[in-house]
């Protein structure tokens, strides 16, 4: 029965390979491309046993996936990627240890400070009249923490 698959049949698995590579370049997430690479070994054991019933070739494709997935999380676990600068996507943090200047007096501990180009929500202990002078101290959210400079 032939239901448009291509002959040899290990041409079906590189062709899967190639279109699972190409969506992970479209949409990349880190999780097509180990499906591709598993399609393309497939299509390379098919040469060496041609005659694998496709039941196996659809299991190994499953084994060969999920083991890639998991060996490089795995290996990502032990050896993360490094960085020249690990907060240049976490911008809150990089304002932790500097002292900035409130624009708005603190009310009931909420205040704001000015950062540059943009405006920050501020949260302190207490109440602080605008012009006070504020350290970083940690990040909330999209929210600073501050205490006062002493």
């Amino acid at each position: 029965m032939n239901i448009g698959l291509l002959e040899p049949i290990y041409w079906n698995w590189w062709l899967l390979g190639v279109i699972l590579m190409t969506i992970e370049a479209i949409l990349p997430g880190f999780f097509f491309l180990w499906m591709g690479i598993a399609a393309l070994l497939v299509g390379l054991i098919l040469i060496v046993l041609p005659d694998l019933g496709w039941a196996y070739q659809v299991m190994l494709f499953a084994v060969l996936s999920v083991g890639s997935i998991v060996a490089w999380r795995l290996r990502l676990r032990k050896h993360p990627i490094r960085t020249e600068n690990p907060l240049l996507n976490r911008r809150g943090y990089q304002y932790v240890g500097r002292v900035f200047t409130l624009q708005t007096p603190v009310v009931n501990g909420q205040g704001k400070i000015r950062v540059d180009d943009s405006t920050w929500k501020v949260m302190v202990d207490r109440d602080y009249p605008a012009g006070t002078r504020l350290r970083i101290i940690g990040v909330d959210g999209v929210v600073l923490r501050g205490a006062l400079e002493e």
